[in-house]
């Protein structure tokens, strides 16, 4: 008989974790290491790890390695060093939202060409190189490594504006742009690195309750009500389940799935 529940375990197994001290990259790492998984926290915000390092239960086993990925000149080669620490790392999730400090005013009737081409490096291409890179060590160590990179239902179908109707939020081209690239590229990945046994998928999210970049610390009342008379479970997505579908996609439950798009929406795409 298979043992199922043992697939989910990520013992002696490494997971990096890119914007780990983000929303969904916290609650990932969370899943992870309970799990089993040695996890490598990458982000770049050491007072941010500080605060939680600090209250991590001791059982876990969880590190934390900075990387600004804004900065797309040092990528490359600060990447190359963190995989040089941990070499047989196998689990890659990037989970970073990076943005410019104009990200709000990224709407159809604001945005500038400079922040869109800005936008677009920063996110998307620090997006692809990272994959790309992770893939290509996992080929040249022969990991059989899973990789999820996470999109948006907004890079599958187009921004539903009613959701905006009473707030201070608008439509914004440059994400739809972004995560319909990291959705896309998913699916080339999937294609060239399958015969290395190399697993890539995305987790495309709706509203998740929590922040909004750029904006505020949380949702307005008025959103979250538009958002939610709109999917058909009425209500906001929560962070925790969006990590257990990324542990799913990380684990050997999920050997068989490569260049899938996982909708994590409640239902928003469906209709």
């Amino acid at each position: 008989m298979v043992n199922f529940l043992s697939k989910y375990n990520l013992k002696n197994q490494t997971s990096f974790i890119v914007g780990g001290l983000g929303l969904l990259g916290l609650q990932t790492a969370h899943a992870f290491a309970e799990a089993g998984s040695n996890v490598v926290v990458i982000d770049n915000n050491k007072k941010k790890w500080k605060n939680i390092s600090n209250k991590l239960d001791s059982k876990y086993s969880i590190s934390y390695e900075e990387l600004n990925i804004e900065k797309m000149d040092n990528i490359e080669k600060k990447y190359i060093n963190i995989i040089k620490k941990y070499p047989k790392f196998n689990i890659f999730v990037n989970a970073s939202y990076p943005f410019t400090n104009d990200w709000k005013h990224n709407s159809f009737s604001k945005a500038k060409f400079k922040s869109l081409r800005t936008n677009v490096d920063i996110h998307m291409n620090s997006f692809v190189w990272l994959a790309k890179m992770s893939a290509d060590h996992f080929v040249k160590k022969k990991i059989s490594g899973s990789l999820t990179q996470i999109g948006s239902v907004y890079g599958v179908v187009g921004q539903n504006l009613n959701v905006y109707k009473n707030t201070n939020m608008s439509e914004n081209l440059t994400y739809a742009l972004i995560k319909g690239g990291i959705v896309n590229f998913t699916r080339q990945m999937a294609s060239y690195y399958g015969r290395y046994n190399i697993r890539i998928n995305t987790v495309c999210p709706g509203a998740i309750k929590g922040h909004i970049a750029n904006l505020s610390n949380t949702q307005s009342k008025d959103f979250i009500k538009n958002y939610s008379d709109q999917v058909p479970m009425k209500r906001l997505g929560k962070a925790e389940e969006v990590a257990s579908t990324i542990l799913f996609l990380s684990s050997s439950a999920s050997s068989y799935i490569t260049g899938s798009t996982i909708m994590v929406d409640g239902g928003w795409t469906a209709i």
